[in-house]
């Protein structure tokens, strides 16, 4: 089976769906139990698989694990999508950031990731065979100045990809690391400029689409072509070139929160 992760809105759900299309039977793991039976079942009716969901909520760090667990004990997982994320509410300056936001981010972007991997892994190694997808951020590329917990976390998902990469080539584990740029999600809400889909800004289906072709392709790819192409004039500049543009991105979008919300911007 494919274990998903975030799996009731955005890429993670048409990611899954996109697994379905090709005959795959799927887990489905998120926080709101309405919304994965919900999805559970537009997806066993559209693609006639086998549907499993486990409701956890990965903000509450490590007590959620044993419970996940237990519901994939005896489940043959080929690949796992680590896509569970969480973004800021709006761009802020770090003292700005509440301290349960901040403990939540390290929870979902980088907890999860790493402990759902570990549960994974001893079954994968047994079977000499699997896959790990981890979905990062192309926020990684470089420090993102009022995003800063959430670039950092995007980081450290790069760093621990190409890490286990290495460990596990000898176990024929595919570990290969996802950085979409901007997508039409949920996530980026806080800007009316990323809730239009374009051809640079793919809706999450689109996206979902272009990212599960690449599986056992590349090990390290934006995951949509277009996203590709941005990358490789993003990474033309230098490092702290790229940090202004991002500052000034961020400064942007945080415009467009208060203006939206009808407030000054601080």
């Amino acid at each position: 089976m494919i274990v998903v992760t975030g799996s009731t809105d955005g890429i993670g759900k048409e990611y899954a769906k996109e697994l379905a299309k090709r005959g795959l039977n799927i887990v489905l793991i998120s926080r709101s139990i309405d919304k994965l039976n919900k999805i559970a079942s537009e997806i066993e009716q559209e693609f006639n698989v086998e549907v499993k969901v486990i409701q956890a909520d990965f903000s509450k760090g490590q007590i959620v694990f044993d419970h996940i667990t237990k519901e994939l004990e005896n489940i043959e997982i080929g690949i796992l999508i680590n896509n569970v994320g969480m973004q800021y509410l709006y761009p802020m300056y770090i003292t700005e950031v509440p301290e349960s936001t901040v403990w939540d981010l390290v929870n979902v972007n980088v907890g999860a990731t790493t402990h759902m991997t570990k549960v994974v892994l001893p079954g994968m190694q047994k079977r000499k065979r699997g896959a790990i997808v981890n979905v990062s951020s192309s926020a990684e590329l470089q420090p993102m100045p009022l995003l800063a917990v959430y670039a950092a976390t995007k980081s450290y998902i790069k760093s621990f990809t190409e890490a286990l990469r290495i460990e596990y080539e000898e176990d024929n584990i595919t570990v290969q690391h996802l950085f979409p740029l901007f997508v039409n999600t949920k996530m980026n809400a806080f800007s009316y400029k990323l809730q239009e889909t374009t051809l640079f800004v793919p809706d999450a289906k689109m996206y979902a689409t272009n990212a599960v072709n690449t599986l056992g392709m590349v090990d390290h790819s934006t995951g949509y072509w277009a996203h590709g192409i941005q990358h490789f004039f993003i990474r033309l500049p230098p490092v702290w070139i790229r940090t202004l543009i991002g500052e000034f991105m961020t400064h942007s979008f945080r415009s467009d929160y208060f203006s939206k919300k009808g407030l000054k911007v601080e």
